[in-house]
């Protein structure tokens, strides 16, 4: 795929949805970066659900680091893996306190040094707290990313590096959001939209694979 091709995928996008963000709901940087960490392999509705219950409680690192253990796996039950999420954010509330005077790192590095925080939760962190031009790459993004073309790769790692080199940097800071939301809810893994596609016509899935 070439530039001129990608640049018109990304302005389709931005068109459609100028200011888009992470579905997550919080309302600062600690909330955001539980939130991300209780979403892995768990959908940010249920995230929502359950933080929508747990945050007029407890929002700040002190606060759920109070509640304990078994405190916050009352509020999180309903997630999966509730049990190690639980683990993982008391443990990282722990450090957040001791280490970084209750703030959310601004780094890469000290980010994945918290416990239950990978690249990919790192990278939405980044993206959407900070502005930084990362790519949490999901499945939604490596699907999308492999199906048009716009940034194949055999993993995510190989897709996010991709990305980050091959996007036009005005698309840069919201391109992961974009990706996602389309992987979400147009270019589904299944049965992909592909009639109702914004950008159909640009896209280089083979047309007798489609099942739209």
């Amino acid at each position: 795929m070439n530039r001129e091709k990608r640049t018109e995928i990304f302005t389709r996008l931005r068109d459609q949805n100028p200011h888009p963000t992470t579905e997550l709901e919080y309302s600062s940087d600690f909330e955001l970066l539980v939130a991300v960490v209780l979403s892995a392999q768990a959908t940010d509705v249920g995230v929502n659900k359950a933080t929508a219950k747990l945050y007029p409680v407890a929002n700040t690192p002190e606060a759920i680091y109070a509640l304990g253990l078994d405190g916050l796996k009352q509020y999180i039950k309903t997630i999966g893996l509730f049990n190690s999420k639980a683990e993982n954010v008391i443990q990282l509330c722990k450090i957040l306190i001791e280490q970084h005077d209750s703030q959310v790192p601004r780094t890469r590095e000290e980010l994945e040094a918290l416990p239950g925080v990978g690249r990919k939760t790192a990278n939405v962190v980044l993206n959407t707290a900070y502005g930084y031009p990362t790519m949490a790459v999901d499945t939604h993004i490596f699907r999308v990313s492999n199906r048009t073309r716009i940034a194949p790769g055999k993993n995510v790692l190989e897709v996010e590096k991709r990305l980050v080199r091959l996007v036009p940097e005005e698309f840069l800071r919201d391109a992961h959001h974009w990706l996602i939301l389309h992987g979400r809810y147009v270019c589904t893994a299944r049965k992909p939209k592909c009639s109702e596609c914004l950008i159909a016509d640009l896209c280089e899935f083979p047309t007798s694979k489609r099942t739209a």
